[in-house]
């Protein structure tokens, strides 16, 4: 990666392109009707005084975003945030630390893990025409999984192994509970995942996914099947398996069941569209980790439905409003995506990686259970993505609200909480 140190003059002109460059794009009211066209239900003829929609005070998160753009902390950013039926979109800021190019409402983001939701409603949509069920054993479209072999106990030589005690469903696919996934240790497991380009990173895949999956088969699971949870490979099993099972590339199943019919014209594994230069912290500043024309700028050799799609602040948010008004294609319904279906020891385990009070839904997204933060309610659903991006829905504030940024998080305590913070008090 190519290190970049962000200096006084620089944090000054983005600071001056911020203020040329912010916009305010509400549907029904703007000329960028192209961003949020009427026929996702999204028309707003008469937004509150402050361009947002009526009865939230936006002010605080517009400042919010453009005080992180003049302080250099991300280059730019877009906020798409849905109420009382209207989406509002603010973008703000440029597309690389010292450009001019701005980011604008309709600048598509990497979305990185936001991807998995989109991925959790198409598995759903093909369990909800026969095509699959969540208790078939993956191993019928993944047979390099049918005889895995399992640590005999957490961190132990790879070697070190007993027999699966069940078999990798479907369902075990989308609730992360296969038994591989995100190790954040030193252990001999988690070293041979990084060295064979199985474990989880900010990039999709650099394998093709007969030899990713064949790969990862070679090693063992950490858990037993069904008996904990690991956090982002069962994503990237799924896809494997649905383009398998469908005899179909995964972009285009993708694309005919769910961002098609939804109108999300901004979504999908690549685009040709002028992309943010996505950035990575650093003791020197912001360091380049994708450029403008790098991974994202050509169709992936993986189609990951862990990280792989980019997409807008409109269609996530959209996306997300989908599930929460239950309109959904494909026959897929807003209850099973939201269905908590971790048995009490599932869901322990992945409250270490989530937190306390919230689970893993079935749609492959993050389910609030109870209040743990002062922007949270029970019944809050949607995932943050590693490369700066978050997104939820708050059915009893009737809320929507995307946030995209250029900028890797560091940790669970470099996250977006002053942007929900600022969204929760901006419902009046």
């Amino acid at each position: 990666m190519r290190s970049t140190r962000r200096g006084a003059d620089e944090v000054v002109a983005l600071g001056q392109a911020q203020q040329l460059h912010s916009t305010w794009c509400t549907a029904g009211v703007t000329t960028r009707l192209d961003v949020l066209p009427a026929e996702r239900g999204a028309v707003s003829m008469s937004p509150g005084p402050d361009g947002g929609p009526p009865g939230m005070d936006l002010t605080p998160i517009v400042a919010l975003l453009d005080d992180h753009v003049a302080q250099g902390r991300y280059p730019g950013a877009v906020v798409a945030v849905r109420h009382a039926g209207r989406t509002t979109v603010h973008a703000t800021g440029t597309l690389a630390v010292g450009g001019t190019d701005p980011v604008l409402p309709g600048t598509p983001f990497r979305v990185a893990s936001l991807t998995k939701p989109f991925g959790g409603v198409l598995a759903l949509s093909l369990v909800a025409d026969g095509t699959l069920d969540l208790h078939d054993e993956a191993a019928r479209w993944l047979p390099e999984l049918a005889a895995p072999r399992v640590l005999r106990r957490p961190g132990a030589e790879l070697a070190d192994t007993v027999a699966a005690k069940a078999p990798i469903t479907v369902r075990d696919l989308l609730q992360m509970t296969c038994g591989a996934g995100l190790l954040m240790d030193e252990s001999p497991l988690a070293h041979a995942m990084w060295v064979g380009g199985v474990s989880p990173g900010p990039l999709p895949p650099a394998r093709d996914p007969d030899s990713w999956v064949a790969r990862l088969a070679e090693l063992p699971l950490a858990d037993q099947p069904g008996q904990g949870w690991r956090y982002h490979t069962g994503s990237d099993l799924l896809g494997v398996l649905l383009a398998r099972a469908t005899g179909r590339p995964l972009a285009e199943l993708l694309a005919e069941r769910v961002t098609r019919p939804l109108g999300l014209t901004g979504t999908a594994f690549w685009t040709d569209r002028p992309l943010p230069v996505q950035y990575a912290p650093g003791d020197a500043g912001l360091a380049v980790l994708d450029p403008a024309d790098g991974v994202w700028s050509a169709p992936p050799v993986f189609a990951s439905l862990g990280g792989g799609l980019v997409s807008t602040a409109a269609d996530v948010c959209a996306f997300l409003g989908a599930v929460a008004d239950d309109a959904l294609p494909g026959g897929v319904r807003a209850a099973d995506v939201l269905r908590d279906g971790l048995t009490d020891v599932q869901r322990a385990a992945a409250q270490t990686f989530l937190g306390p009070g919230r689970t893993w839904a079935t749609g492959n997204l993050e389910l609030t259970l109870e209040v743990t933060d002062p922007w949270t309610t029970p019944g809050r659903f949607g995932w943050t993505g590693g490369t700066g991006t978050s997104g939820y829905c708050d059915p009893t504030l009737d809320l929507v609200a995307v946030l995209l940024t250029q900028r890797m998080m560091t940790g669970p305590h470099d996250g977006p909480e002053e942007f929900w913070r600022a969204a929760r008090g901006a419902v009046t």
